[in-house]
Formats: C-alpha cells, sequence, structure tokens
C-alpha cells in the first residue's frame, strides 16, 4: 500500500502539535498549582489539606507518566475528528455567524453537561468489578491524588475520556473556539478535582444551588472510598442516583472548619482500601 508522503507528513506535524498544546496546558494549569499549593503557599494553604499526608515523589512521577502518555491517546482523538470533518461528517463550523453568539454559549455549556454526563456513566461503568482492573486502575493508584494525576489514565482508559469530542461533533454544531474552551475549562476542573486541598468556602455546601457543583473534597473522598462521587463538574448525576458518599457534606465541612489549623485531621488507616481490593462492592 502506497501512502502519501505529503498527507504522512500532515499527520505527523498535527500530532506533534496537539501534543505540544496537551503538554503545555496540563503543565502549565497543574504544574501551576502544584507550585502554588505545594510548595509556594503550603504552609498558609495546610489548613484546607484534605488528607494530612502529602504523597511521595516516585508517585507524582508516575502520575506525570501517564499522563503524558494519555496525551498520546489525546492526539488520537484529534486525528479521528479532523478525518471525520473531512468527510464532510461533523457539525463543526468556522463562522460565529453561522449560528450567532446566544448559541455559541449554548453550545460551550452543553458540551460541558454532555461531557459531564458521559463521564459519570463511563466511569460507574469502569467500575463494575470485571472492567475495573483492565481500565481504571492505574488511575487510583493515587490515593491521595496531586494535581498531576488530572490525567493519570490507563491507556484504555485515555481511550474512553478522549472519544467524546468526535462523538459530540457529530451531533452537536460547535466552533473550535468551544473546543478550546472546553478544553479548557475541563483541565482546570480536572485538576481542581485532584488538588488536595479545598479552596471552596465553607459555605458553598449549604447553597441550595451550588450544591450541584462539585468539590475539590468530593473527587478527593472517591480516590480514597472507590465506589461513590463519580461526577467530573456537578454533583447533579451522583446526587440524583444516590452515589454521593453518605459523609460527603460532612466531610467537607471538617475540611472547612478551621481553615487556619496547622495540621488537618489524619486519615485512618480503614478509610483506604486493601491493594488487592481496588473495585467496588
Amino acid at each position: 500500500m502506497n501512502i502519501d508522503p505529503i498527507a504522512f507528513k500532515r499527520i505527523e506535524q498535527l500530532v506533534l502539535a496537539e501534543y505540544v498544546m496537551h503538554f503545555v496546558r496540563y503543565f502549565v494549569i497543574a504544574g501551576g498549582a502544584y507550585l502554588a499549593f505545594y510548595i509556594w503557599f503550603r504552609r498558609r494553604m495546610i489548613g484546607r489539606k484534605i488528607q494530612a499526608a502529602f504523597p511521595a515523589s516516585a508517585e507524582m512521577r508516575r502520575e506525570v507518566a501517564y499522563s503524558l502518555l494519555s496525551f498520546l491517546v489525546f492526539c488520537g482523538s484529534g486525528i479521528l475528528t479532523a478525518t471525520l470533518y473531512r468527510l464532510g461528517w461533523t457539525k463543526l463550523y468556522h463562522h460565529f455567524s453561522d449560528h450567532g453568539w446566544p448559541y455559541f454559549w449554548f453550545s460551550l455549556g452543553a458540551m460541558i453537561f454532555l461531557h459531564d454526563t458521559w463521564f459519570y456513566w463511563t466511569h460507574r461503568l469502569m467500575h463494575w468489578r470485571p472492567l475495573f482492573p483492565i481500565f481504571h486502575r492505574v488511575h487510583h493508584l493515587s490515593h491521595n491524588p496531586t494535581p498531576w494525576a488530572a490525567f493519570s489514565f490507563d491507556p484504555l482508559e485515555a481511550v474512553v475520556q478522549a472519544v467524546i469530542f468526535p462523538l459530540a461533533a457529530l451531533v452537536l454544531p460547535m466552533h473550535p473556539l468551544v473546543a478550546l474552551l472546553w478544553l479548557l475549562y475541563m483541565t482546570l476542573m480536572n485538576v481542581f478535582g485532584h488538588l488536595g486541598f479545598e479552596i471552596l468556602p465553607s459555605w458553598f455546601l449549604r447553597n441550595r444551588f451550588l450544591r450541584w457543583y462539585n468539590t475539590s473534597v468530593h473527587h478527593n473522598m472517591h480516590h480514597r472510598y472507590v465506589h461513590c462521587n463519580y461526577g467530573l463538574y456537578f454533583n447533579i448525576w451522583d446526587r440524583l442516583m444516590g452515589t454521593n458518599h453518605p459523609r460527603y457534606e460532612q466531610e467537607y465541612e471538617r475540611v472547612c472548619a478551621t481553615p487556619d489549623r496547622e495540621i488537618p485531621a489524619a486519615v485512618t488507616a480503614d478509610e483506604l482500601p486493601p491493594e488487592g481490593d481496588l473495585h467496588p462492592l
């Protein structure tokens, strides 16, 4: 089979450009969060540390290594989207006038909500006992996650996470800027969920509207207890399906109760699942 060298070169350039974009976004946002909370303002923010312990350097190196591997999979998603676009199968558009600015912002919100729904249900599926060690166990090696864990996935899980955009592009008219804004929002929220510190105010969950939005405590509890708190951006599906940890709001109040305390309450040994039992009940 003859391969067009020009087409191959273009694919190579696209993959490289995408990888650099993912790499820079990850290191700027995750790296910035790590520097701010784990180095520069560590003493000032220690009262908001969710778990008392700080992860070992080896754990963070593992998180970075798997994240860098995940970005190769994400590049594949970009190639798939570009291919579908060339075939005329996507609903991507390039002129704002095609749908107007109100629809532009609607499509961004729709993409975020669609991704949150996709994440919740695929996440729950990957916690099914037969699938967990194949897809999701790598991510749960981080019992006490740091910002570097935001994209620390097994390659198969990375496929599940990456395929949402080309699927969405088949049915939802989107401007490329929507894709960029969604990627930025997704990265910020992913890093926030793995931050290891709670930065939202103590009254956040007592607000009847804001309580539907996720917190850093929420996802940190998922890493500690495994079979609960599956949502990404919002707390909608967890509340509707009854999958919030029963002590989620209590834990949030504990972390936020005394923000200036010197040492946060320690995580007890029975809060972490045994090494060989990282799957749902």
